[in-house]
């Protein structure tokens, strides 16, 4: 099961997913609220945290969350703070249920990575598209417009355009069609 603890929140946050099964991990953990307490809700432990990247609204909670569950942190840059176990570009972590593929996308950020599940239809697409055909911003250090348009068509060349879930960095999660939201958000990013 996938949950957005995040959602209802009233400060600057990204989302921040809680992801049930076989291994129960964190994808990113958010910036500006208890997302301890928002965990305890609903499971007593975690197993890890995936940072989708290192933007401070994904990622200001790490300290709290490594603190009450002593967890790993996954993520592409060993080099930024908090994140202790490299993923690189197509490696494979589990999430839940499912084994998931990293796709480095940099563009709004170089250490940006999606994670995508065939298996499970389920994309993690952090900040590089939102619903609607929405993107991540380029205009922040380490933005890039240019890269930021290929990581797209990467994405769009590996996902299934039957993908069934979307779960993205801000906004809400895309369960009708996702794919399309995927097109719609390359073509805007070329513009």
């Amino acid at each position: 099961m996938i949950r957005n603890l995040a959602r209802g929140q009233q400060a600057f946050t990204s989302n921040v997913f809680l992801v049930t099964g076989d291994r129960t991990v964190l994808v990113d953990v958010g910036n500006e609220f208890d997302v301890v307490s928002a965990v305890e809700e609903h499971v007593d432990d975690i197993d890890a945290v995936a940072v989708t990247h290192t933007h401070y609204d994904h990622v200001e909670n790490l300290d709290s969350v490594v603190d009450a569950f002593d967890v790993p942190v996954y993520g592409y840059d060993t080099d930024q703070d908090g994140v202790e176990h490299a993923i690189a570009d197509d490696g494979t972590i589990q999430l839940g249920d499912h084994d998931y593929r990293a796709l480095h996308t940099p563009g709004h950020k170089n250490d940006h990575l999606c994670f995508y599940s065939d298996e499970a239809g389920v994309l993690f697409a952090g900040d590089l598209v939102f619903a609607n055909g929405s993107f991540g911003r380029t205009d922040l250090d380490e933005g890039d417009r240019s890269l930021l348009v290929d990581s797209i068509e990467q994405v769009l060349s590996v996902v299934d355009e039957d993908l069934q879930e979307m779960h993205t960095g801000h906004g809400p999660s895309v369960t009708d069609a996702p794919y399309q939201d995927i097109e719609l958000a390359l073509q805007a990013a070329k513009f």
